[in-house]
Parts: structure tokens; sequence; C-alpha cells
């Protein structure tokens, strides 16, 4: 089993996340393998909690759409955020889900 190299999996991370477009989202596990390290989304969504809070984290949300209960203010504040950028939420997830997924 390969070893994540701290920063620079992070480094990646957050230069992946400043990638996704207004209005789009993407999930950890879609994160952590364009950053190579597929099984990784658990350590993406580490990084989200404790990252750099200038970054467009609220366009990161699981893999079913669903929001982050650990996002700052909580599911509710996740789906404002969204919301305010054209993305609608219900429910505690990403509407019409699978057509905002950002897959560059």
């Amino acid at each position: 089993m390969q070893k994540l190299a701290a920063s620079s999996f992070r480094e990646d991370v957050e230069r992946l996340v400043q990638q996704i477009p207004e209005g789009l989202v993407s999930t950890y596990g879609d994160i952590a393998a364009l950053a190579g390290h597929a099984g990784a989304a658990r350590t993406v969504g580490g990084i989200a909690h404790f990252g750099d809070p200038t970054l467009p984290w609220q366009r990161v949300v699981n893999a079913k759409g669903g929001l982050a209960s650990g996002y700052p203010g909580g599911r509710e504040a996740h789906a404002r955020d969204l919301i305010a950028e054209g993305v609608p939420c219900s429910e505690q997830r990403v509407e019409d889900f699978e057509e905002r997924r950002w897959r560059p």
C-alpha cells in the first residue's frame, strides 16, 4: 500500500477544489481520485474540515450529493452557500446531482 505524502496530497486537493467551477460540485472521492489516491475520500474530508477556509469547500459534497454536517454552520449553511452560487439543494442534498457534478 502506497503511503500518502501529506503535503503534496493536500496541495493537490486544494488545487483541485479551487478548480471546481461555480455552479457545479464534486465529491470527496472524485477529488481523491483526481489527486491520485482513489481510496482517500475521508482524507479529503479532513483536509476540507481543517483546510484553507478561502477555498470553495461548499462545492464538495458526499458521493450521493449529500451536504456535509461538518461544514461550518452544518448542512443548513452548506445548502445556503451552494444556493447562493446557483446550486439548488433540498432535503440536505444537491438537486440533480449527477448533472451538476464536475468531472474534468
